[in-house]
């Protein structure tokens, strides 16, 4: 049994519709940089700074996006991933 990681640091884009989450992704993909996007686009707070949401502890965040940020490949951009607050597009930088 592998022991589960408590704490992650993540980075998201917010919008409000899936399509412009699947715009955006697509973006990224070309290789279109995840700050610069977040800045412009995402309408979370955290977009001011390039939608870094910092190191936070399993469970702050909503489940769907909990679920993401533990559970996902690490530094792969994942989503359109909805929650009440809209679309994410999520990038786990790192867990512990």
């Amino acid at each position: 049994m592998t022991k589960q990681a408590k704490t992650a640091a993540a980075r998201h884009i917010l919008v409000k519709t899936k399509e412009e989450a699947e715009k955006i992704k697509l973006l990224l993909s070309k290789g279109e940089d995840f700050a610069k996007l977040a800045k412009k686009h995402s309408t979370c707070p955290s977009g001011k700074k390039g939608g870094d949401l910092g190191e936070f502890s399993r469970g702050d965040m909503v489940k769907a996006f909990d679920d993401v940020v533990f559970k996902e490949e690490v530094l792969k951009v994942h989503g359109p991933v909805k929650t009440r607050f809209g679309f994410h597009l999520i990038q786990t930088i790192y867990r512990n």
